[in-house]
């Protein structure tokens, strides 16, 4: 039997071609019955037979079955945009994946998916398919390539595309040149936001976004959407983003993000994105400056809300947290002001289908996201699809989405300022004292507690990603931030006369703001990182932890965000078959400055007996990131509140970070400086 992880690889790239065309660069064809084919092609069946299924290497035969009504998929254009935050367009994307989940196998699905690829939306069907993939045990293992390798166009200067073009049609595969990717190609330098483009246009940060949000779907199949904590991964993993961006506005000298919360102001920032969609030739519209929302009217594609509509909800929810609970579907009252409060603020918030009320407390996160993509169009006049902040595998590219998500952040922060302070025996671990905490890079005769920046240019495959482009890697180049890797070493005097262990927890937070004016601890808890996480056991008396930077439990290195060049044209290579849920390793660490900027990096020890949930191995496969993205299906496996212990509000009588840490042996405070050095260097 072909191996599966070949054969699905080959249904989601390219996924515009007709799946009779060869697949893997020519190497895997599937016998696509008649029956299979579309209206168009059916007619020529036995030529195509004759032209394409020839020369391949693997042939997947393919059963005849009874065909699925599509009918519904008709709600989204074969060729026009998808995007999750659609109402319509998720009750699309739960039909279809239902049907892959329910085939009987991986024989059984490889058929059905064939039969809908070549009649439904081609985002649609990756996004589907690759999510019932990802659900399935039987395909649990397939690897999903990233969206940079199914549409290119979604994050890449479409400049680009023509020379690769060119450069596949008339070079022989061994002596094509790399194309480079220009960086900041969307604004010139009179425009402040571009200061932050190397980081909202990162590829590494959206395929995060992307990918995160395959593997928490808000919409679909309960066994699918129903995770542990889902909601409160939905609060925290966006809450991070929002201090690692803030974080890095304050080393580009700009100030922290305003939250979008009035509906009816104007919106200063404009963004004219310059990216065009493969599927239609479409590019994605502009924003310009000071635009205003009105009502959404799209009668056509069935996304009708008004800002009145978005106020209330907003009311609605404030509601139900001053008040401390939610009210039900059934009219029950649902406590909020509890340690689960926060995961069932998260799925009303987002509007997952988890939300105890969708119909009272609607859908705020995903229309916000919407009104906001068709600020340009509200009524389809001029017959323009969603701007770029209306789609999750771009939304991240848009500073617009970094004010939308400042006022998600804002909501779960009053609900979070309700909760008690973290008592003493909360935050303490009784004999065990923090004694030491030195960063230093992984350099021999390194100084301590300075870490490096810099940009660094690296290597992707486009070619699975071009339809009707030559066979075989076409590769483009790409400048993006990179630290120097380091080590945190931390040693720790566990004073009981037996074993203990506990959980290391690792952040850093910003000590000043963009004018180098010291920030109040109630600013900079907010701020507060998450880089690590990880079990210790510690022997009586002295103990050192060392512990390195690309062993984050946040992060996933670069050959999982972007793929190794050197395996991209491999067919079946078993290193690769992995969950790429996570924050990019490369951008671990925020820019710095050329002279140095000094972060406040804080470790705890925490008595595991109070984290523990179940036990679990990092080091096994799709565990790593498991503080954004938690353990496939099994439980988060931290107990505390994600975030904790900086997740809740403090006394006033806590100024800085230190008066934080002072009472309790168990944590420290080191200062690290971080330099950033102008230099490109070539990813080795």
């Amino acid at each position: 039997m072909t191996d599966i992880n070949t054969r699905f690889r080959g249904l989601l790239q390219r996924p515009y071609e007709p799946t009779f065309v060869p697949k893997n660069n020519g190497q895997l064809y599937f016998d696509v019955p008649d029956t299979y084919l579309t209206d168009h092609y059916r007619p020529f069946g036995a030529a195509l037979q004759n032209r394409f299924g020839t020369n391949a290497q693997t042939r997947i035969p393919l059963p005849n079955i009874t065909a699925p009504d599509l009918a519904y998929a008709d709600a989204v254009s074969r060729r026009g945009g998808f995007s999750i935050f659609h109402p319509s367009h998720q009750r699309v994307a739960s039909q279809l994946i239902e049907l892959f989940l329910e085939q009987s196998n991986p024989d059984a699905l490889t058929a059905m998916a064939v039969f809908v690829r070549d009649r439904v939306n081609g985002p649609l069907f990756q996004y589907a398919l690759s999510v019932a993939l990802m659900h399935r045990t039987d395909t649990r293992d397939v690897e999903i390539p990233s969206f940079l390798e199914l549409f290119p166009d979604r994050y890449v200067d479409p400049a680009v595309f023509p020379q690769l073009r060119e450069e596949g049609t008339l070079v022989d595969q061994g002596d094509r040149r790399a194309i480079e990717i220009p960086m900041n190609f969307t604004a010139s330098d009179r425009v402040d936001e571009q200061r932050l483009a190397y980081w909202r246009e990162d590829i590494g940060v959206n395929l995060h976004h992307w990918h995160w949000h395959l593997v928490y779907p808000a919409r679909g199949p309960d066994r699918i959407v129903r995770k542990d904590r889902r909601g409160e991964l939905f609060y925290y993993m966006h809450q991070q983003t929002m201090a690692r961006y803030n974080i890095e506005r304050f080393a580009n000298g700009m100030p922290r993000v305003v939250a979008f919360r009035n509906f009816r102001e104007a919106i200063p920032e404009a963004y004219f994105p310059k990216i065009t969609r493969s599927s239609d030739g479409r590019s994605y519209p502009a924003r310009h400056p000071n635009e205003t929302l009105s009502d959404l009217k799209r009668v056509e594609d069935g996304v009708i809300v008004s800002i009145a509509d978005m106020e209330l909800w907003t009311t609605r929810i404030f509601e139900a947290i001053d008040n401390g609970f939610a009210q039900s579907s059934s009219n029950q009252r649902v406590p909020l002001d509890n340690d689960s409060g926060i995961d069932l603020l998260g799925n009303i918030v987002e509007a997952s289908t988890l939300s105890v009320n969708p119909q009272y407390y609607g859908d705020l996160h995903n229309n916000g996201h919407n009104i906001l993509g068709y600020i340009h169009d509200p009524d389809n006049s001029f017959l323009e699809g969603f701007g770029v902040v209306g789609d999750n595998t771009t939304a991240m590219r848009d500073p617009v989405f970094y004010r939308w998500h400042q006022h998600i952040d804002d909501i779960f922060v009053r609900h979070k300022q309700r909760l008690p302070a973290y008592t003493g025996q909360e935050l303490a671990f009784n004999d065990v004292a923090v004694d030491s905490f030195e960063i230093q890079l992984n350099k021999a005769n390194a100084p301590v507690n300075i870490l490096l920046t810099f940009w660094q240019r690296s290597q992707v495959n486009l070619g699975t990603g071009l339809d009707f482009g030559p066979e075989g890697n076409l590769f483009a180049t790409f400048t993006h931030i990179q630290h120097a890797p380091y080590s945190y070493r931390i040693r720790v005097n566990n004073r009981a006369g037996d074993t203990r262990r506990g959980t290391v927890r690792i952040f850093f937070g910003p000590k000043t703001n963009e004018r180098g004016q010291t920030l109040p601890f109630r600013e900079q808890r907010r701020l507060m990182v998450e880089l690590d996480k990880f079990t210790v056991t510690l022997n009586a008396g002295a103990n050192t932890i060392v512990r390195r930077s690309d062993q984050s439990s946040v992060s996933i290195p670069y050959e999982r965000t972007f793929r190794n060049v050197a395996a991209s044209s491999l067919t079946q290579n078993e290193a690769f078959q992995f969950c790429n849920c996570g924050w990019p390793n490369h951008m671990l660490l925020p820019k710095g400055s050329p002279d140095g900027i000094e972060y406040d990096f804080f470790v705890m020890v925490s008595d595991f007996a109070q984290d523990r949930v179940e036990d679990f191995d990092e080091n096994v496969n799709c565990n790593d990131a498991h503080s954004f993205c938690g353990l496939r299906d099994r439980r988060y496996p931290d107990s505390r509140s994600m975030g904790y212990p900086f997740d809740r509000f403090t006394p006033g009588t806590i100024g800085s970070l230190l008066d934080f840490t002072k009472p309790y042996v168990n944590m420290l405070v080191t200062p690290v400086k971080i330099r950033f050095t102008n230099t490109v260097i070539a990813r080795a």
